[in-house]
């Protein structure tokens, strides 16, 4: 965005571009989750079918030898042609009653006969029985016939994120990335956070930790965009690691650890980015029982450890007429908010700060804890 008159530093500049970039982004996680909801209806149309018939194909072959089992019997004992005992076979064993064996005189029944029917009356209810069973159970849970939506439809994603790990910080993760719209695929070794997921509509995977090759492929790493990885296991992650740059050597691949002397080990396994879990909270936890103002904190090899605050400028505050260079001396200065609005031209010479204004800015703890005293009343 052009800014008239404006001249800030390049650093300054190229930080608000980027937040141009972000307040200008429009994604639709709306729209993506009912289209969501709406692949799964249709796809699970299409498998439901295709589940129950792998839930009961066993019982239903059974069943069916069973029918052809009672042909032979009438066709044997009854003399009866191929498709009349079939349909005697088929009366018999669904007690439906069409024909009855030897004209109903069971005095003069053949007693072998008599014992075949018996059989095969009793392994037919118990057949049937279980279809009913497996019916009612795939009705109610639906868990198989989601995951054979899921499969199809993670095999359609592309440059989605894949995430392992849904216990603390992975659930969080999930989460956020859903609110930004961005397709994702939640690979879980918890059999119930697994059905859960399922059962919400949500892109996941079952993670068999033998198996981390097919477990990527399952989760669609091919099209994948990126890995984020967030075991609480640090060994688990190591393997995970590893196992993606193999995979896929351009991926971008992001790791937390929980031990601190694990972040270069953690590089060299192929992670491109990767989080030590313990020091970011310990360092979020000091920093905030000393500032009141903490908003954030930013990680980065080049610029090193730096703190995001906001400051509101008091009526008796020093800050008050100053511009911005003279509070960029302290911090660079992400952004001014007036009047519940960004302020563009921050940086424009006849800026001056306000009573009530809001100053979001970058730096080290020491400085920031100067402007919070600055922008305080005296």
């Amino acid at each position: 965005m052009a800014r008239e008159g404006v001249n800030p530093p390049p650093r300054q500049r190229q930080l608000l571009s980027q937040t141009d970039d972000i307040l200008s982004l429009e994604v639709g996680p709306k729209r993506k989750r009912e289209s969501r909801r709406f692949s799964f209806i249709l796809y699970g149309a299409a498998y439901r079918p295709k589940v129950f018939l792998l839930t009961v194909y066993k019982q239903l072959l059974v069943l069916l030898a069973m029918f052809v089992s009672g042909a032979a019997v009438f066709s044997y004992f009854e003399h009866l042609s191929p498709i009349v005992s079939l349909l005697a076979s088929v009366s018999t064993i669904t007690t439906i009653g069409l024909y009855v064996p030897n004209g109903g005189n069971f005095y003069t029944l053949n007693h072998s006969e008599a014992v075949l029917l018996i059989v095969l009356i009793i392994v037919s209810v118990g057949v049937g029985a279980s279809i009913v069973q497996s019916t009612v159970g795939s009705a109610v849970n639906g868990a198989m016939a989601k995951g054979e939506v899921d499969k199809k439809l993670i095999a359609r994603l592309k440059d989605h994120a894949i995430v392992f790990g849904y216990d603390h910080v992975g659930r969080y993760v999930a989460d956020k990335l859903g609110e930004l719209g961005v397709d994702y695929v939640v690979v879980t070794r918890d059999p119930q956070a697994y059905d859960s997921l399922i059962k919400s509509n949500v892109f996941s995977v079952h993670e068999n930790p033998t198996r981390p090759v097919d477990t990527l492929k399952g989760a669609g790493v091919e099209k994948a965009g990126t890995v984020i990885v967030c075991h609480s296991s640090d060994s688990d992650n190591m393997i995970i690691v590893l196992t993606a740059r193999k995979l896929r050597p351009d991926i971008r691949i992001i790791s937390i650890v929980n031990d601190v002397n694990l972040v270069a080990t953690a590089k060299d396994a192929g992670a491109d980015v990767v989080i030590p879990a313990s020091v970011t909270v310990g360092h979020l936890l000091a920093l905030s029982a000393v500032m009141k103002n903490l908003v954030g904190v930013v990680f980065s090899e080049k610029i090193g450890t730096k703190e995001i605050a906001e400051f509101t400028v008091f009526k008796t505050s020093r800050l008050i007429g100053r511009g911005m260079l003279e509070v960029a001396r302290l911090a660079m200065v992400i952004g001014v908010v007036r009047n519940d609005a960004v302020v563009k031209e921050i940086f424009d010479p006849a800026f001056r700060l306000q009573v009530d204004d809001t100053v979001l800015v970058l730096g080290d703890p020491s400085n920031l804890h100067t402007l919070e005293e600055e922008a305080k009343a005296t």
